[in-house]
């Protein structure tokens, strides 16, 4: 349910590999794309995709793949129901995007820039257009790290996954939870 914002995160931290003249290649290790929810009206929680990774090429085409199987939510059974009920047994999402590398090519060392992005997530065979102000900042020659410089706000209703949440709210017997969700994403790109 929160997936979507996950991957719009990933995709802002894309925008910011583009700063050099070759394709830029993701630090697995070092990216993630989270999200929030409230069940109850008042519990917050805070989830997670393990495994994300993209790439951005020289001319600026951005994609970014999100494993839905690597979702955390810090409870085994909600993970697995989330597979099957929201992400209804879709294994990745993708976001994909263009770059205007001209504004990051001129980056220096230690910069940061608020850069918009525009990007299409594709989660369970269903197309968004997502915008989001990215802060990007060139940690070196051959590496940039992209985060989000504010929360990307997704709702359930646009990413068509309504249906899947329904049914965790009855599998868990909960009055509610939240239909639209904060998205945070932070990669690092290497070259």
């Amino acid at each position: 349910m929160k997936l979507l914002s996950r991957t719009i995160v990933a995709t802002s931290l894309l925008f910011a590999a583009p700063a050099f003249a070759e394709t830029w290649k993701s630090v697995d290790s070092e990216s993630i794309v989270a999200f929030g929810s409230i069940k109850k009206n008042t519990v917050g929680e805070v989830h997670h995709f393990t495994k994300v990774n993209g790439t951005v090429s020289d001319s600026g085409e951005l994609k970014i793949n999100i494993d839905l199987a690597s979702i955390q939510t810090n409870i085994d059974i909600r993970n697995e129901r989330m597979g099957e009920h929201v992400f209804a047994g879709k294994v990745t999402a993708t976001l994909s995007g263009e770059i205007d590398m001209n504004e990051v090519n001129t980056m220096k060392i230690g910069e940061t820039k608020i850069m918009e992005i525009e990007a299409t997530l594709s989660l369970v065979g269903i197309e968004n257009d997502i915008d989001a102000n990215m802060l990007v900042a060139r940690l070196g020659e051959n590496r940039v790290l992209v985060t989000t410089a504010d929360f990307i706000m997704l709702s359930t209703e646009d990413l068509e996954i309504d249906t899947g949440i329904n049914k965790l709210m009855e599998l868990a017997k909960l009055p509610g939870i939240t239909r639209v969700t904060p998205v945070s994403a932070r990669m690092v790109f290497e070259k």
